[in-house]
């Protein structure tokens, strides 16, 4: 595997503080923060002064002193209090441009110990068409599953399908009080079955006794009543179809289809452990765990409701009981509103009190809400809540309005042009998102998601297809060294020895926006390397070939980045 050129440095740097009996852990540097003055720096100086008893420039001077003997360093020079600048050779930048090109991973190393993480997104319910609210969980979720698997961990990406609850009732209900009974329920498809929901949840909230009818049928269904089952199954079938073809046209994988009907035992085994450690306490018909009050006093965790049907929160208790003991997870992630942040605070609570996945790192990330131009969460005219197929659908027009008609004019047939309508919208949806930091809500303006300028997805698939064109004008230029002759290459070349970088940090955060970052501002960097540094007019035949050798790798690592966020790249675009 090839060593990023961090890597290179850092090692180089190591041998140093082990020549100068320094403690090698400080032997680590960053991009420098003035990239006027170096290309890297180095703070480890400042952090061993105390433990040295020594000045840390005086440190820093020594460290320099050394790495001044290696020809891969031009410069090696200290500044204020003790900081460490370094300037690497053109020979040492491009020969390390020259590895990354032929690595399959362009820098980007392995984890050193890959864990098993299960990551829980999407979340869609029972009944429901999916809304631009799920559009988020969905979206990120694919995005870091990505991420986690390029690195060498093992990620098992769970859909966590709303299926076991009172909505189930509710529907069940509505059904019986519409039919008399539920023999067609068989015959109604999502659309129907979306419709008795919808009508359910407006009698419920009107009127307690429906109320509780649906709560008695949750409990009957859940205890094991073999017609409701029968309908149940149905209902979860047609409701797993329909949200199936969403997640395939937005391009969201899933390992595991497994929703809160498969805890459902498990939940028992909860409740026994509870039991078992004095945890469980009857409080008005209901048995509950309480929790520690600390600082921030939380609400106990209903684990039987009077009714006798199974506390929501404890499914996932015991999903995560599951996880643990059959796919044996080193780290559970969950993706979802941050408004659920009390919810997962409760569960991982209950979770270490029964002592259920010792050592797993439990996490919950929160994002934002997709907001319409006026600020508020994103709605149809009418005030209605977006559904994702209208979302896509409004999506597709916009950007079928920038695009040719097909024909011999254009060079698209009718096929091709849908695909490439189909890869600059979601890539447009998924990268407007993405761009933006998780935990922050986002406006989504139909007018502004799809230029080909600016920070946006169709911006850095435009490169990607206009990097293709330039390779097949000059593909007998192919195969040449990489070499620095300007200051437009070096910059590529720096910016591109970042990437194995990016994404190990991205990977450690869980955020996705660190490559959405970066691959924007390499497009931007290789558009200025291209506009100075011509291919057809270079100097000479190996200038023109190593042009070429970085503009390909640039190439490489934009889709590789852009595949990181779940996007495609298209192999040709028009007027690219």
């Amino acid at each position: 595997m090839i060593c990023s050129l961090n890597e290179k440095i850092n090692d180089k740097l190591g041998r140093v503080f082990e020549e100068l009996s320094l403690n090698k852990k400080f032997a680590l540097i960053k991009n420098s923060d003035r990239p006027d003055l170096s290309d890297f720096q180095c703070n480890g100086a400042l952090a061993l002064a105390k433990e040295e008893k020594k000045n840390p420039r005086q440190i820093a001077e020594m460290i320099a002193e050394k790495l001044c003997e290696d020809k891969d360093f031009a410069k090696v020079s200290v500044d204020g209090p003790g900081f460490l600048n370094i300037v690497v050779s053109d020979a040492f930048l491009a020969a390390n441009a020259d590895d990354i090109a032929k690595d399959e991973r362009y820098g980007c190393p392995c984890v050193v110990e890959p864990k098993t993480i299960i990551l829980d997104y999407g979340g869609p319910n029972v009944a429901k068409e999916m809304h631009v609210g799920h559009l988020r969980s969905g979206v990120i979720g694919e995005s870091v599953r990505r991420i986690e698997e390029f690195v060498g961990n093992k990620p098992i990406s769970d859909v966590h399908f709303g299926d076991w609850g009172t909505p189930i009732g509710m529907i069940l209900a509505e059904v019986i009080a519409h039919d008399g009974n539920l023999d067609r329920i068989e015959n109604y498809d999502i659309a129907v079955i979306t419709k008795f929901y919808k009508q359910a949840n407006i009698r419920c909230k009107e009127d307690e006794e429906a109320k509780e009818t649906a709560r008695i049928i949750t409990a009957k269904f859940q205890d094991g009543d073999a017609e409701y089952l029968r309908a149940w199954k149905h209902i979860r079938k047609v409701s797993i179809d329909a949200v199936k073809e969403n997640y395939k046209e937005l391009g969201v994988h899933f390992d595991l289809w497994l929703g809160e009907s498969d805890a459902h035992k498990t939940c028992f085994e909860v409740k026994k452990i509870a039991e078992e450690k004095g945890l469980l306490e009857l409080d008005e018909g209901a048995y509950i765990i309480r929790l520690d009050e600390g600082n921030k006093p939380k609400p106990p965790v209903i684990v039987v409701k009077s009714s006798g049907a199974i506390g929501y929160q404890v499914t996932d208790v015991a999903t995560i009981k599951m996880r643990v003991d059959d796919l044996k997870a080193d780290e559970i992630v969950y993706f979802t509103d941050k408004r659920q942040q009390l919810h997962f605070e409760q569960v991982f609570e209950v979770a270490e009190k029964l002592g259920i996945a010792p050592n797993v790192k439990l996490r919950h990330i929160g994002f934002g809400t997709v907001n319409g131009p006026d600020g508020k969460p994103f709605k149809t005219r009418d005030g209605g809540v977006m559904t994702l197929d209208d979302m896509i659908k409004m999506s597709k027009e916009k950007v079928a309005e920038s695009m040719p008609k097909a024909g011999d004019e254009s060079g698209f047939s009718e096929e091709e042009l849908d695909k490439l309508i189909h890869q600059v919208t979601i890539g447009a949806i998924k990268f407007q998102d993405l761009k933006n930091n998780i935990s922050s809500g986002y406006i989504f303006d139909l007018n502004d998601f799809a230029n080909f300028e600016g920070k946006t997805g169709p911006y850095i698939q435009y490169a990607v297809a206009r990097i293709n064109s330039i390779l097949r004008k000059n593909s007998d230029l192919f195969g040449g060294k990489i070499i620095v002759t300007n200051k437009e290459e070096r910059d590529l070349m720096l910016k591109l020895s970042q990437f194995g970088v990016v994404v190990l940090r991205a990977e450690e955060e869980k955020e996705p926006s660190i490559i959405s970052e970066y691959i924007y501002s390499l497009a931007q960097i290789f558009s200025v390397f291209y506009n100075t540094s011509s291919i057809k007019d270079a100097k000479n035949k190996d200038i023109a070939s190593s042009r070429l050798s970085l503009a390909k790798l640039t190439k490489n690592v934009l889709v590789k980045g852009l595949w990181l966020l779940g996007i495609e790249a298209p192999e040709v675009m028009p007027k690219a």
